[in-house]
């Protein structure tokens, strides 16, 4: 069950709740008035008075927990939304924390070389080859060796555009 809808359970409880002890009390009051328009006077044949027979405490102590009741419904009902906005936020850095992961496990398999090019390759997706020679600081051989055991990896692809290639990451991270 969802917070809202234990949250208006509870408003409806709490409700429930200070509107039985206002009626008993006005039930009480009603009694008592009788009483005293009948005999004329608030005392009862022993000498204890109606009124201070009466205990305003349990009614003032009823209608405080039922005012807490209805303020904790209130809340699980309200804030609700911002308790799904920190659990999606929490859920997306769970998720990019888990790339990231992911990501530092890939990278553990690869050499020196190949790890320069897989991140000036995610810095800039689909990057021209001769601007990842420059990023790389590699020689045009060794970075075509290089990206040629990638592409056999499956990490990156190569698409011809001119006389260059574009070099894109084939996996999502």
């Amino acid at each position: 069950m969802d917070n809202k809808k234990i949250g208006i359970m509870l408003i409806i409880i709490g409700i429930i709740l200070a509107s039985a002890i206002f009626v008993v009390k006005l039930k009480e009051d009603v009694i008592v008035n009788k009483f005293i328009n009948q005999e004329g006077t608030c005392f009862l044949e022993d000498g204890t008075c109606l009124h201070a027979d009466r205990s305003l405490i349990g009614y003032i102590l009823g209608w405080f927990i039922s005012a807490i009741i209805i303020a904790l419904g209130l809340f699980l009902s309200l804030f609700e939304k911002s308790q799904r906005a920190i659990v999606s936020t929490l859920e997306k850095q769970k998720q990019i924390q888990t790339e990231q992961e992911k990501f530092d496990i890939l990278m553990k398999g690869l050499d020196a070389d190949e790890k320069k090019v897989i991140m000036a390759v995610k810095d800039q997706d689909g990057i021209t080859q001769q601007t990842l020679r420059l990023r790389t600081d590699m020689h045009k051989s060794k970075l075509s060796i290089t990206l040629d055991r990638l592409e056999k990896k499956g990490l990156i692809k190569r698409v011809e555009k001119g006389k260059t290639n574009e070099v894109f990451l084939k996996i999502n991270i």
